[in-house]
C-alpha cells in the first residue's frame, strides 16, 4: 500500500491502522537525517513489531577542482574552458 508516497508493506498483522504506520514513519524520520523510501513492518516476539526500511537518498552536488578553481558544474562555461576541461588526461581508481 501507498502511505504518504511511501511503499508499506504490512506481514503478519491484522488492523494496523494509517495512523499507526503514519507512526512509524515519524519515529523513523526522528532517528535518521533522510526521508522514508519504503517501509515493510512485520510481526515479532512478544507483541513487538520489526521496522525495515530504505530511505530515500541524499541530493548532493559534485565538485571538482578543474584548472585551479571548485567548480560544482561547467554548465556555464564558455566553450574554450569547456574544450579545456575535455582535453585533459582523466585518472581512473584503481
Amino acid at each position: 500500500m501507498l502511505v504518504n508516497g511511501i511503499d508499506v508493506t504490512v506481514e503478519g498483522l491484522e488492523d494496523v491502522s494509517e495512523q499507526e504506520i503514519l507512526g512509524y514513519i515519524d519515529y523513523i524520520n526522528e532517528h535518521t537525517s533522510n526521508r522514508v523510501g519504503k517501509l515493510r513492518i512485520s510481526a515479532a516476539e512478544e507483541g513487538n513489531v520489526t521496522l525495515d526500511y530504505a530511505l530515500m537518498p541524499q541530493k548532493f552536488e559534485r565538485i571538482r577542482r578543474i584548472t585551479g578553481y571548485l567548480v560544482g558544474t561547467i554548465d556555464r562555461w564558455n566553450d574554450a574552458k569547456r574544450s579545456e576541461e575535455h582535453d585533459r588526461v582523466k585518472h581512473g581508481i584503481h
